[in-house]
């Protein structure tokens, strides 16, 4: 039975379809189309890792991770600006760490 994706999909995933006895259409994207499925990517990463149970998040995040260093690459964008910008915004705005959920304001 056919069924329809339309989806970004790690480099070995077309073999291990076919590896399994199934057939697959794929499609190689360019560089515009490439990075907005990657962000469409990251969005279904970051929902896969927030409703992660205990025993799946490390996995959950690795995937997370591999979508943002693909974004990365292919915007050229170095892992040490990323870091530098981290640090910037929670010298200016704070981490996470103290648990403070914003309620509301008046």
């Amino acid at each position: 039975m056919e069924k329809k994706y339309y989806k970004l999909v790690r480099d070995r995933i077309p073999d291990i379809i076919r590896e399994s006895g199934n057939e697959c259409e794929t499609a190689v994207l360019s560089d515009e189309e490439y990075r907005q499925a990657l962000r469409q990517k990251l969005i279904e990463e970051a929902a896969e890792a927030a409703a992660a149970d205990k025993d799946n998040l490390v996995a959950e995040l690795a995937d997370l991770y591999e979508v943002i260093d693909a974004l990365m690459l292919s915007y050229g964008i170095s892992g040490d600006r990323i870091l530098n910008a981290q640090a910037k915004r929670r010298e200016n705005r704070g981490g996470f760490a103290q648990k403070i959920m914003l309620l509301r304001t008046f």
